[in-house]
């Protein structure tokens, strides 16, 4: 029998995409993984709380961090930034760049739903407090909202370990940015 195996987010997620690959996602269990990483279910649900989240985990962090900043004042484009900064190639990017052999892409594109609804809700929060203009914050969001994921996904499928998250997302970002600036006048000009 000797020592069970040490477990980790890492061991977990390593298992979890081996059996996507193998198996489908649908036809992956909480189960299958944990037999597969070694370790108790308990282990899995210490990391992740379900089986998607195996997928987004680093991205969660990176935006809950980003999230954080933003409550602490920094501004949007700058908290947002930080999502790609030294961003190595995860889950997420070998999902996105598999989906099709995983079986995973319905998953993939209804957690990505749910990501970008969550980046609009928290962004608009931000922008309203910031401007007084709830109309236009929401606009603003769901437009920022869609550049970082759009980014992510461009990142992904252009090859996550030859491109830079980082360049990608400066330039999304700054796009939004233009945005809210000619989303300002354009506010202006129909009040």
């Amino acid at each position: 029998m000797g020592r069970p195996r040490a477990s980790s987010p890492e061991t977990i997620a390593e298992a979890a995409c081996e059996l996507f690959f193998e198996q489908g996602y649908d036809g992956t269990s909480i189960g299958d993984i944990t037999r597969r990483a070694g370790v108790a279910r308990a282990s899995f649900f210490n990391y992740f709380r379900a089986k998607s989240d195996v997928l987004w985990s680093g991205f969660d962090a990176r935006l809950a961090a980003a999230f954080s900043a933003m409550a602490a004042g920094a501004p949007v484009a700058d908290a947002l930034a930080g999502i790609g900064r030294d961003l190595a190639p995860d889950t997420l990017a070998l999902a996105i760049t598999n989906a099709d052999a995983m079986g995973l892409g319905e998953e993939l594109e209804r957690q990505r739903a749910e990501r970008l609804a969550l980046l609009q809700r928290e962004i608009a929060r931000r922008l309203t407090d910031a401007t007084g203009d709830a109309l236009l914050a929401q606009i603003r969001a769901a437009a920022y909202g869609a550049g970082v994921l759009g980014a992510v996904w461009m990142w992904a499928e252009r090859g996550a370990s030859s491109a830079s998250l980082e360049g990608l997302l400066q330039h999304a970002l700054s796009l939004c940015e233009r945005f809210g600036a000619s989303g300002d006048s354009t506010a202006a000009a129909l009040a």
